[in-house]
């Protein structure tokens, strides 16, 4: 039986597949994540379910229930990673559920539906720049815009499909029909340091923020640093930086979060004006109007700069999700377990500022969470990324005993 001393070894396991001196790194459609399909494939195998690697590359599994055929519930998470990645984002998620499974599997004749598992192939948009890609074509949601996606090293999206032994025109079937998932249920850490602060191992999640990316240009002129006085310069670094503070400003004084986590200056010499700078936003609020509302203040102060510096704004969005709200019955199977495996008569509701899965599959099923406590300060896409043992067993019981809860409402 899968106790949680096994989940991490496991997690370790697949850390170890994806791991080169730069630290994990597991992208989308990639020999690394091949490789770990492989790996979760067999232990789902050994927990009891049929095994398959669907038409978008997501390693999926099943075990019926009390007779073959009938709708499912969902449990699952991601295996893909960021650069340098922690051993837990999405992998621990993924390992818990294949447990509960094999906890499940003496009583599925019992069920009153079947069990599945999704391991998401990608969620991080790493590769790719388009997060969620892995969930949406689970969801139907699948954009054909996405086939002109292209990697660092101009691979288009198209090309890696094939390249991975996938074929692109049959990527409607990793889609199934609709009623046939009658509920996702996602166990993930926190990703933040809200249970840490309260010395609580797990809590409820009661909505996930809505996301929006960006790729933004601001282009002026280049020229000599030391040949053009500052009243004629035109820099597109020096405008670029009042942007980012902007940014900081309007996300804290509306209760949301921005990031610019990705900047570059051309043509880069150190005696060169900046004459363009690229750089990314990733703005997320609770609510799709507060989040939208900050990204009008930050287009109104790039529109201000460019017009007192004299550059010009461009601007692609790369990811849109809408904020979306977990399941009330759905979210009371997840307390109802919590309180099984703690004691808690009151757990924890936390808001996630961090996108997942669940966000794409709310537009197939009804969905819930439950989080898992993350140390060193809830960090998170970070090595330092960690969970105790301790934290795990108690998560293992409360998935468990939700899903378990949620077989007996509907056998009542």
């Amino acid at each position: 039986m899968i106790d949680a001393h096994e989940i991490l070894v496991r997690c370790d396991a697949l850390a170890r597949e994806s791991s080169d001196p730069n630290g994990i790194e597991r992208v989308y459609l990639s020999p690394e994540l091949a490789a770990v399909n492989r790996r979760a494939g067999e232990w789902m195998k050994e927990a009891g379910l049929t095994t398959w690697l669907d038409a978008a590359g997501n390693q999926r599994g099943r075990l019926e229930g009390r007779e073959p055929g009938l709708p499912a519930v969902l449990l699952g998470s991601h295996l893909d990673t960021v650069p340098n990645a922690g051993r837990f984002d999405g992998i621990l998620g993924v390992m818990l559920a294949i447990a509960v499974v094999e906890r499940l599997r003496e009583s599925a004749a019992e069920l009153p539906f079947a069990l599945e598992i999704a391991a998401f192939a990608d969620e991080e948009g790493t590769r790719f720049g388009t997060a969620l890609l892995g969930s949406r074509a689970l969801a139907g949601t699948w954009d054909d815009a996405f086939w002109h996606l292209t990697d660092d090293s101009g691979t288009t999206l198209r090309e890696a499909f094939v390249e991975f032994g996938l074929d692109p025109e049959r990527i409607a079937d990793a889609s199934p029909k609709r009623g046939e998932i009658v509920a996702y249920l996602e166990a993930h850490i926190e990703q933040g340091p809200y249970l840490e602060e309260a010395d609580l191992p797990l809590a409820v999640v009661s909505s996930i923020a809505g996301a929006r990316r960006f790729a933004l240009t601001l282009t002026g002129e280049a020229g000599h640093a030391g040949g053009v006085p500052f009243h004629r310069r035109h820099d597109a670094l020096a405008g670029a930086s009042e942007v980012v503070l902007a940014v900081e400003q309007l996300a804290r004084s509306a209760g949301c979060v921005a990031t610019v986590g990705r900047l570059q200056a051309f043509p880069g010499g150190v005696n060169v004006i900046p004459g363009r700078v690229e750089f990314s936003l990733d703005l997320r609020g609770e609510t799709d109007a507060a989040r939208d509302g900050v990204w009008l203040g930050i287009q109104a102060v790039a529109s201000e700069v460019c017009d007192r510096r004299g550059l010009a704004f461009a601007v692609e969005e790369t990811h849109s999700a809408p904020a979306v709200v977990a399941d009330p019955s759905l979210q009371d199977s997840i307390r109802a377990g919590i309180r099984t495996a703690t004691g808690e008569q009151d757990p924890m509701v936390l808001f996630s500022k961090a996108g997942h899965d669940a966000m794409a599959v709310a537009e197939l099923a009804p969905w819930a969470m439950l989080f898992i406590r993350n140390g060193h300060g809830g960090i998170s896409h970070h090595p330092n990324e960690t969970v105790t043992e301790a934290d795990v067993a108690v998560a293992l019981d409360a998935f468990e005993a939700a899903v378990r809860g949620l077989a007996a409402s509907q056998t009542a």
